[in-house]
């Protein structure tokens, strides 16, 4: 994991940030916790077209489930509430 302290960023200005970036998304350290990730831009797009990927994926296999009849029909948001939390985790 690439880890930074928040005060070298102080310290040293983006400076140190940049020089970090060199070897991916920085982790900042502040109050000896993790508080933030910087990472590039290229990166970010990056992660986010793979969060709509994902998403996407996720519609179009409900949607194939629903065609194909594989559907369950439940009276209140109770009763499917229930039905969820009986089922295991993936």
């Amino acid at each position: 994991m690439n880890i930074i302290p928040a005060q070298e960023i102080k310290r040293r200005g983006i400076a140190a940030v940049d020089e970090a970036l060199t070897h991916g998304p920085v982790h900042v350290i502040k109050n000896n916790r993790p508080q933030y990730v910087i990472m590039t831009e290229e990166f970010y797009n990056e992660l986010v077209e793979a969060q709509q990927e994902a998403v996407l994926a996720r519609i179009k296999a409900s949607l194939e489930d629903a065609h194909a009849g594989r559907v369950t029909r439940h009276d209140s948001v109770k009763s499917l509430m229930q039905c969820l939390d009986s089922e295991p985790a993936e």
